[in-house]
């Protein structure tokens, strides 16, 4: 065989490894798979890396959503003069800016092996896009933040699934 076709080779069994840990990794999520591989092939380096990596990944993408949300927000509060909104507007936009802050220390523990503390943490972001919803509907009003949090919390789901199925695989720590 020859050195360039060697090459090949690899890189042909590299690319097929990698891709399978993105099909094992999404197979869980059943009728929802198409989602998940869509999800993660939004991130050119998911093609790449080990299930841990996919579990970066998946923080670092959701961490971008929640600061767009943060974005839009600000957006709404400098335009809105309802002031009937403007509490729900504050909470959601101290909510949002926590789970940005949660995706920070999600990943920064996914590397460290503290892969319980980040589903901790995942798990509050999670909850984020329903507690937004409900500081509007005290007030009687439909979130104008509802779209943009039905995304995140889709997306917030896979980064906490794949890091909970981490987790689970991992031996526990002595």
């Amino acid at each position: 065989m020859r050195p360039s076709q060697a090459l090949s080779y690899s890189l042909l069994l590299a690319s097929s490894s990698y891709a399978s840990v993105l099909e094992d990794t999404c197979k869980p999520f059943g009728a929802n798979y198409d989602y998940c591989v869509k999800f993660f092939q939004s991130d050119k380096d998911s093609a790449t890396v080990d299930k841990r990596g996919l579990a970066v990944i998946a923080t670092r993408i959701t961490q971008a959503a929640a600061v767009s949300i943060v974005k839009r927000i600000a957006a709404l509060k400098a335009a809105d003069t309802d002031k009937k909104i403007l509490g729900p507007l504050a909470d959601c936009d101290a909510k949002y800016a926590g789970a940005v802050n949660s995706f920070d220390e999600a990943a920064r523990d996914i590397a460290a092996g503290k892969l319980q503390d980040a589903v901790t943490c995942l798990g509050y972001a999670l909850e984020v896009p329903e507690s937004c919803d409900e500081a509007f509907g005290e007030v009687g009003v439909k979130s104008p933040l509802a779209a943009e949090g039905y995304k995140f919390a889709r997306e917030c789901f896979v980064a906490h699934f794949v890091t909970r199925m981490l987790s689970a695989s991992k031996p526990p720590r002595m």
